[in-house]
């Protein structure tokens, strides 16, 4: 594990539960606020909350139909959706959309032809992928445009009876270019690592089934030491832990099938300390306000960590053996792993929802 200069400490006063009534509560309460200056994200708002809440079992605490009627009125002529009513079309919000839609098995509101057609029509001459009309390009994009096909059952194996006006193999040439020589991955090839950008070219190459062309071990690596003396995870090195990598860096970990490369006791550790006792909710760290983005991968992650085969009677195979010494509670830890095991839903790791809806999908994607 890094030493690392800005590193945060976990109060022994944290709690050793995790705080699923009091999660849900919060998570109702912001999902009821409105509040304009916050547009651009009111889609992937209704995502992250409706995601978490099903992961805990408790998405009929939302108004479906409120939300169905929120998201046929952000469909646009392009074919794309947009984050809020009267914005502009983006491949983000199009997939969050996509995302809910598929919560609720209501994907067949869309007229997925136009849909298709506003995702490919974004694909560069390089295989690349722009955000919208504006052409801004990310790899953030490449995984947006192949979730939102492969969601909608347009990419194979799924989609067999028409021509994709998409150059698949241009696509998996351009992410395979993104990989750096440490490992990791940026927004387009030659940029730094990042590891939210790992978690888009690895999900992107998943849904492609081209995992196999990636250095994997050297991507490992690079995850695995995104772990700090905290127990959280960086997103690059010398950055602060956020619980949001509790997903990007664990998401990606889990599709090289080397999950057990951190220390997840440490991990589990950290999540539970960024929860808010008070409010509900988690933060990025220990101390700051909680939101719905932190609390769907705080959640998401113990979601994973719960399935990832860490046994009690085992020690852990590490990259880097931990140096916490919290074995006054170890058990406390382990039992919050086996409340998850059987409380919280099991989630998908390339497209951050239930595994039950990807399996009432039908999809197939690559795991090392």
């Amino acid at each position: 594990m890094s030493l690392n200069p800005v590193d945060v400490s976990l109060s022994t006063e944290k709690p050793l539960e995790l705080l699923v009534e009091k999660h849900k509560k919060f998570l109702l309460k912001v999902s009821t606020k409105s509040d304009p200056t916050k547009d651009f994200l009111k889609m992937s708002g209704i995502y992250w909350c409706l995601t978490a809440l099903d992961l805990m079992n408790a998405k009929d605490l939302l108004d479906k139909d409120a939300i169905i009627e929120f998201v046929k009125c952000c469909i646009n002529e392009d074919g794309g959706i947009s984050p809020a009513p009267l914005h502009d079309s983006h491949l983000l919000s199009t997939l969050s959309a996509v995302q809910i839609l598929a919560i609720y098995d209501r994907i067949d509101i869309l007229e997925i032809n136009k849909v298709v057609q506003f995702v490919t029509g974004l694909q560069q001459s390089d295989g690349s992928f722009a955000g919208d009309k504006w052409l801004e390009i990310d790899t953030r994009f490449s995984f947006c445009a192949l979730a939102t096909l492969k969601l909608l059952g347009q990419l194979p194996p799924e989609q067999k009876d028409t021509i994709l006006a998409i150059d698949l193999n241009k696509a998996s040439d351009y992410l395979v270019k993104c990989q750096n020589a440490d490992g990791g991955f940026g927004t387009r090839p030659g940029s730094e690592s990042h590891a939210g950008q790992a978690y888009c070219v690895l999900g992107a190459l998943s849904i492609l089934q081209q995992l196999h062309r990636l250095d994997s071990k050297r991507a490992s690596f690079w995850l695995a030491e995104r772990q700090l003396l905290s127990g959280g995870l960086n997103g690059r090195p010398q950055k602060k832990p956020d619980v949001c990598y509790s997903w990007w860096v664990l998401s990606s970990l889990s599709m090289l099938g080397k999950i057990n490369w951190i220390n997840q006791l440490d991990l589990v550790d950290f999540i539970l300390s960024s929860q808010d006792d008070e409010l509900g909710g988690i933060a990025d760290r220990p101390g700051d306000m909680p939101d719905p983005y932190h609390t769907l991968f705080g959640i998401a992650g113990v979601s994973l960590l719960a399935r990832s085969g860490i046994d009690s009677s085992d020690e852990q195979t590490t990259i880097v053996k931990a140096t916490k010494n919290h074995s006054k509670y170890d058990q406390e830890l382990r039992d919050v792993l086996s409340y998850a095991n059987t409380h919280i839903r099991i989630v998908n790791p390339v497209f951050c929802l239930p595994e039950y809806v990807i399996e009432r999908l039908g999809l197939h994607t690559q795991m090392l």
